[in-house]
């Protein structure tokens, strides 16, 4: 019986030694990688990729590239998950061609206001931002955008670097959505940061506008694969009411 949401987010714990005897179903695994993509995301750009790794000998090279830590030796399987801000225009023209299919293929002038909007958001505004050469444009660009900035509200992360940010948390998100799916079917993952990415990006065959958010290893939890007790500091420190 699969756990609440609730639950799940309790039973989730970062687990860093995994069962040698217990394998994952890989379908259910996959299940979770499909709720991951449910996640919300920036303008539903979708600048992501969800790497399934089940192939004994592409884990053992991708734990030589998770720096030997015991969550990628011990690990069942693993799922990377890959920002690819590279991709916005291929994502813009997949979210224009699905609004024109929703809205029908008509005259412009008969498209609502509220219809107009959304297709110039893909045409006009996501261009706008996402574009960028050498960074110049980026640094332009939010010179222009803080001025403009000084007499009205104004989106202000128009740089390279602001776009990667955006990227990544989408990311991030969704794979909050994996684990807690894992978890949900009672698998156990542990999000590793430490990795040679570059390593990971050459085992996985990644172009260079790619970037590694996160290499995540899954498997059923040794009873000394959490290390401690968990710790967060007191929630009245962290909430703010206002």
């Amino acid at each position: 019986m699969e756990k609440s949401v609730t639950q799940a987010i309790n039973y989730r714990r970062s687990v860093r030694i995994f069962k040698s005897d217990v394998e994952l179903d890989s379908e259910k695994v996959k299940h979770c990688i499909e709720n991951a993509v449910l996640a919300p995301t920036s303008s539903n750009l979708q600048l992501w990729e969800f790497y399934h790794i089940i192939d004994k000998n592409t884990l053992e090279q991708m734990t030589r590239a998770c720096l030997g830590q015991n969550a990628a030796k011990t690990a069942k399987q693993m799922v990377v998950v890959v920002a690819r801000k590279d991709l916005w225009r291929i994502r813009a023209k997949a979210n224009l061609d699905f609004l024109k299919s929703v809205y029908g293929d008509k005259p412009k002038e008969e498209y609502s206001g509220r219809e107009k909007f959304a297709l110039n958001y893909y045409k006009k505004l996501i261009p706008t931002v996402y574009f960028d050469f050498l960074g110049i444009l980026g640094w332009l660009k939010y010179v222009i955008f803080q001025l403009v900035g000084l007499f009205k509200p104004t989106y202000r992360q128009v740089r390279k670097s602001d776009m990667r940010i955006v990227a990544h948390k989408s990311a991030g998100l969704a794979a909050q959505n994996f684990m807690i799916s894992m978890a949900a079917f009672g698998y156990d993952t542990c999000p590793m940061e430490g990795s040679d990415t570059l390593m990971v990006k050459r085992i996985l065959g990644l172009p260079s506008g790619a970037e590694i958010n996160m290499v995540i290893g899954c498997g059923v939890k040794e009873e000394k694969g959490v290390y401690g007790p968990r710790f967060r500091v007191p929630f009245e420190t962290v909430y703010k009411k206002i």
